[in-house]
């Protein structure tokens, strides 16, 4: 038995790898060991890290004890470091100083002196955002500096390991390089003994910066590899065609427990299932829906996957939402006026009180000639698709509109988002966009009659019975303003009748983004709406990154690139078809798209089916390979 293999490595003294394809049962075997070695170590410190809040609690949600902590990586190495403030300041200011270390730079006017740091109450502090010049760090700093800490002060590694004699890591293959570094490397300058476990799937490394996998350190024999090759998901058609697209040794079967979920508990075999490869020279979905007969309405069986939110935004109905946070080339210009100052050596603050329209002027004035002033082709004509709005951002305050920051996953971070998961590091929706969750969360509540959760979050109370009616009122005046009322009106009308008030958060929010604010607010709430049904997994639709470790009866992958040049389904179908064929140059791309094709194609529970749209000779040769000749479908001849 797998557990066993592991316990052996364990008993031995060895750092492990338990590698299994998807749908093998990791998380299970993970819990399993954990199980165990509690069982036979009930006093000694025992920690398991992942990389997101979502696989905390499925993991805190299966096993506890008081010796076992579970928590993501980010707080696992700040629990480790936050205590040691000199050497964080010492560190961060050494990365301060470094020219050419670019994750780590202050503005221009603030003098870094050794005593940077002392006057903060509080000592450096890990927190959602960035703010550097007040000692607080982020996410992807705490993973730089934990690094640069371990090597640094070998007494971290001895406390960490006085701490915790195990420490299991799940889905290895998204932690950073530094990460494992940090528990293989700099951990082996102490003397003192723990055991390091990984578990996760080498083909299912889909996030750039990531380790990917494990190989030195077995061929090292630092590590020891234990394969879990059985499949408990997927069935016949679906794991004969991901064995194609592995690279490693690992082959996978069909699970032996007739409990398993793939497993016909009638016949004892495993369930055939369909994969099947369907093409047209129309770009149109709706062929493929007609085609497959699949009730794409019922969003918990059926699901279909594209690469990019961006893909998704149309067809979801929320594409000025995703436009305002992510294609804003006023914003990107913004952006070029900050650069030209600052390689023109011109200091911002001389521009305070000065609109940003007034800074282009002064500029213009000054720099007639420069084309570096200039909007780039690309924003000049989005700034002429976008007169009005080009003119609203000029009479925004320059330094004010200069400290906007907005990112994509600000609006589409599509983890759900409950209160304590909010309150928690990694939450990356704004305080916007969390307060438009609150009031439909509020609405939805009511309408499905969960009372006492909805009286949990609500700002609504009721003292009497007439109040009853009074909030029965209100929430249909929401309701009835769905399909006319701009998002701004409607967050107006739940603060007036109390239903959601406006807090501090979004305060500070209109006040430092005054200009995203007055654009969302603009937007039909009904767009909004659709956002939040799709972020909250009530839609057909996906990205195929964020179904990683998702399940669906019937899955329909769409290969459709978008404008993302890290990924190219043609390469990858052209090289299946003819291996070697491809430059050198193409294999990241080739190994980064057979990936996440790998991912999408593992979430079928029974039905698979990949779409693509005008696939060259060379593509089909690839398909042919793949899949059965009598699962590949030309639709314009179907029709």
């Amino acid at each position: 038995m797998v557990v066993d293999k592991v316990l052996e490595h364990i008993h031995t003294g060895h750092n492990f790898l338990l590698s299994g394809g998807a749908g093998s049962g990791k998380t299970y075997a993970l819990v399993k060991v954990l199980e165990k070695v509690i069982e036979e170590n009930p006093h000694i410190g025992i920690a398991c890290i992942t990389y997101t809040n979502t696989a905390v609690d499925q993991i805190t949600a299966r096993i506890s004890h008081d010796n076992l902590r579970v928590s993501t990586i980010h707080d696992f190495l700040w629990d480790n470091m936050q205590q040691f403030q000199n050497e964080l300041q010492s560190t961060l200011l050494e990365r301060i100083r470094d020219d050419e270390d670019k994750n780590f730079v202050l503005p221009d006017d603030v003098v870094v002196t050794d005593n940077l740091f002392s006057p903060l109450k509080y000592g450096i502090q890990y927190k959602e955002v960035l703010r550097l010049q007040e000692g607080i760090i982020s996410h992807d700093e705490v993973i730089l500096l934990a690094n640069l800490m371990f090597e640094k002060y070998s007494k971290l590694c001895d406390i960490i390991k006085d701490k915790y004699r195990f420490i299991f890591v799940d889905e290895y293959q998204d932690t950073q390089i530094e990460v494992i570094n940090i528990l293989l490397r700099h951990a082996s300058q102490s003397k003192k003994k723990n055991i390091i476990g990984f578990f996760g799937d080498s083909m299912q490394a889909i996030y750039d910066k990531r380790v990917g996998d494990l190989n030195d350190y077995l061929s090292a024999g630092t590590v020891h590899e234990v394969k879990l090759e059985q499949n408990r998901r997927n069935p016949q058609a679906v794991i004969e065609l991901a064995n194609k697209l592995r690279t490693d040794n690992i082959i996978q079967h069909p699970s032996d427990q007739i409990d398993a979920p793939n497993m016909d508990t009638k016949t004892g075999a495993v369930k055939p299932g369909t994969a099947t490869f369907l093409y047209s020279s129309s770009s149109s979905l709706d062929l493929v829906r007609n085609f497959l007969r699949w009730d794409f309405s019922d969003a918990l069986k059926t699901k279909e996957l594209n690469l990019t939110h961006n893909l998704i935004a149309d067809k979801a109905n929320f594409p000025t939402l995703m436009e305002i946070y992510d294609k804003d080339k006023i914003l990107d210009y913004r952006k070029r006026v900050k650069d030209f100052l600052r390689d023109n050596g011109i200091e911002r603050d001389i521009y305070a009180g000065k609109t940003f329209g007034e800074v282009l002027d002064d500029l213009q004035t000054k720099f007639p000639k420069n084309k570096k002033l200039l909007p780039t082709a690309g924003m000049q004509e989005y700034i002429n698709e976008h007169s009005d709005l080009f003119e609203a951002a000029k009479s925004y305050d320059f330094l004010e509109f200069f400290k906007i920051y907005i990112d994509k996953d600000h609006l589409i971070d599509d983890k759900k988002q409950t209160p304590e998961v909010e309150a928690k590091k990694g939450s990356s929706r704004d305080a916007l966009i969390k307060h438009l969750f609150k009031i439909q969360n509020i609405i939805s509540l009511y309408e499905s009659r969960n009372f006492s959760q909805f009286l949990k979050i609500t700002d609504f109370k009721i003292a009497k019975a007439s109040d009853k009616k009074v909030l029965h009122d209100h929430i249909q005046k929401i309701l009835n303003t769905e399909s006319g009322k701009t998002i701004g009106e409607v967050i107006d009308l739940a603060h007036t009748l109390r239903l959601c008030l406006k807090g501090d958060a979004l305060r500070r929010f209109v006040e430092k983004n005054r200009y995203i604010y007055d654009r969302v607010s603009q937007v039909p709430y009904a767009e909004f709406l659709s956002l939040y049904r799709y972020l909250e997994g009530q839609t057909p639709f996906s990205t195929q990154h964020k179904t990683k470790g998702d399940e669906f009866d019937n899955v329909l992958v769409v290969m459709d690139n978008g404008k993302w040049s890290q990924y190219n389904f043609d390469k990858l179908f052209s090289e299946l078809g003819n291996p070697g064929s491809s430059p050198t140059n193409d294999a990241g791309i080739l190994e980064r798209t057979r990936k996440i094709f790998y991912v999408c194609c593992t979430r079928s529970r029974e039905n698979l089916a990949i779409f693509f749209n005008s696939p060259s000779q060379s593509v089909l040769a690839g398909a042919q390979k793949l899949f059965m000749s009598d699962r590949i479908f030309n639709l314009d001849a179907a029709q």
